[in-house]
């Protein structure tokens, strides 16, 4: 009923900057938090950056200053600029959001994910 995608994923060197969007489709109602997440091999998921929906940015502490999430909630969509890039951030990024599909009911739905490499 919900769809995640996300775009933007790709190689960049290491210094380099890059840009990850998700669009939600489907039947929302509305979206209340939406976050990226990531998980790079061997390693479990941990969040990234959550943003509210009245726009509140949260960020872990080893992205914070290099990081920056956005929203556009008339799209539905999450974006997440990305600078100063190292090879530590490479991962598949995941977006997710927790989705109102009604006035009582509330779920998380996650993207299938882009992969971010930093490699020279």
């Amino acid at each position: 009923q919900v769809q995640l995608v996300e775009s933007g994923g790709g190689l960049v060197q290491p210094g380099g900057s890059l840009s990850v969007s998700c669009a939600a489709s489907g039947s929302i109602f509305s979206i209340n938090d939406m976050g990226w997440y990531r998980q790079a091999p061997g390693s479990e998921r941990e969040l990234v950056a959550s943003i509210t929906r009245g726009g509140m940015p949260n960020y872990a502490d080893s992205v914070k200053g290099r990081f920056t999430i956005s929203r556009d909630n008339a799209k539905n969509t999450v974006a997440l600029q990305m600078s100063s890039l190292t090879p530590e951030d490479t991962a598949v990024y995941y977006c997710n959001a927790a989705v109102i599909l009604n006035m009582r009911l509330q779920r998380n739905y996650w993207g299938q994910g882009t992969q971010v490499t930093v490699s020279s």
